[in-house]
């Protein structure tokens, strides 16, 4: 009697089980930021990461193991920022274990690997998109059962970065997760926007300079989004908004000598992967600062810099690259926001900002040493 009883309590238990992974498993159709439908098996439990550095949003939304859903990458994570790859290493010491793969875009992407992985979805980023249907990797995928979906941080971050926040959540089944850092994110940028809307403020001239010291030639810069975006929202005229028709592209020295920008702003990282002993700037988290403002001086002794009002004032700063890459635009908008209008922004505090955000969403402590400034030194 008693063991009657004991298997039917067991036998109920595992109908339980089956009805609840049955009600959390769910086929749903998701648009994705090309406008793209498709129909995903969600909340996904196996996911490749077309980038390794859409983890800034993956660690927002599953804080409490970042890489438990994450069954392959690309290898760029460790290359492009070894700082924060280090501090979530040590955390999270497995992750060094999960498969690296090479990108759609190089075309040293392995198909067949991915399908050994066994992916729920593959997330990849929309610049990839060209290269991804040049080589029918969406049909050989989709002949295998995985779905492929495109999100956006880069390219058209103030278009795509919400809907790609959304899709995230949708497919990690994190939606009010996902809807909170999307909250503050906005709530952060209005801090900025609002006030430059109601002083209306004079404009400084601005040349942004993409990863400046990364290579000999100069300079890449940023068109009407991302960085670009920034330093409009931030208050600022960015001198390449009408030269440059994208997102990306490349100003020549006689371009910004004949502008005369009143600021200028390099972003910076840790690249001695990519350039050993470049003169990039070492900007991110615990970084040197002393190192990177004796580099991004340097920088200011080009030829494409000589003379312009900027230098010649020490109005230049340099602040991290990877900004322009994740969810976290928010900073820098602020960071700049400081610089090109002190006194409007006198009380706000970026370095506190991307502390809460730490505290807040992330699984690792926040470091300082993500911006430095010519006006910083004696």
């Amino acid at each position: 009697m008693t063991f009657g009883r004991i298997a039917t309590g067991m036998m109920a238990a595992a109908i339980v089980a089956l009805l609840t992974l049955a009600a959390r498993a769910e086929m749903v159709k998701v648009t994705d930021v090309t406008g793209r439908e498709i129909e995903v098996n969600v909340p996904v439990e196996r996911v490749i990461l077309g980038e390794g550095r859409q983890v800034y949003l993956v660690a927002a939304l599953d804080a409490e193991d970042p890489f438990k859903r994450i069954v392959g990458w690309r290898e760029d994570f460790s290359q492009a920022d070894p700082d924060n790859y280090a501090a979530y290493l040590e955390k999270f010491p497995r992750m060094a274990e999960i498969p690296t793969f090479g990108g759609f875009k190089d075309g040293t992407f392995d198909v067949e690997q991915a399908v050994s992985l066994k992916p729920d979805v593959i997330l990849m980023n929309i610049e990839s998109k060209q290269a991804t249907e040049d080589a029918k990797y969406i049909e050989k995928l989709a002949s295998a059962g995985i779905p492929l979906v495109y999100v956006d941080f880069r390219e058209r971050p103030f278009i795509n970065t919400e809907p790609s926040m959304r899709l995230f959540g949708k497919l990690f089944g994190k939606e009010e997760r996902a809807e909170e850092f999307i909250a503050f994110r906005a709530a952060e940028i209005a801090r900025v926007t609002d006030v430059i809307e109601k002083a209306k403020p004079a404009r400084p001239k601005v040349f942004i300079e993409r990863a400046g010291g990364y290579s000999e030639d100069c300079c890449m810069s940023f068109g009407d989004d991302n960085f670009g975006k920034f330093v409009e929202m931030a208050g600022g005229d960015n001198i390449a908004m009408d030269i440059i028709p994208g997102t990306f592209g490349t100003l020549n020295p006689e371009q910004i000598i004949a502008s005369n920008p009143d600021q200028i702003i390099v972003t910076g990282g840790w690249w001695e992967a990519y350039v050993p002993g470049g003169a990039w700037v070492g900007v991110g988290p615990g970084r040197d600062e002393a190192e990177a403002l004796r580099k991004l001086k340097a920088l200011t002794e080009r030829p494409a810099l000589t003379g312009v009002k900027a230098v010649e004032n020490g109005q230049v700063h340099a602040i991290w690259h990877q900004f322009y890459n994740s969810p976290y635009q928010f900073v820098a908008i602020q960071q700049m926001a400081k610089w090109l209008h002190p006194d409007l922004f006198a009380d706000l505090d970026p370095e506190a900002t991307f502390r809460v955000l730490h505290e807040k969403f992330l699984p690792v402590a926040y470091r300082p040493g993500h911006w430095v400034s010519l006006t910083d030194v004696d």
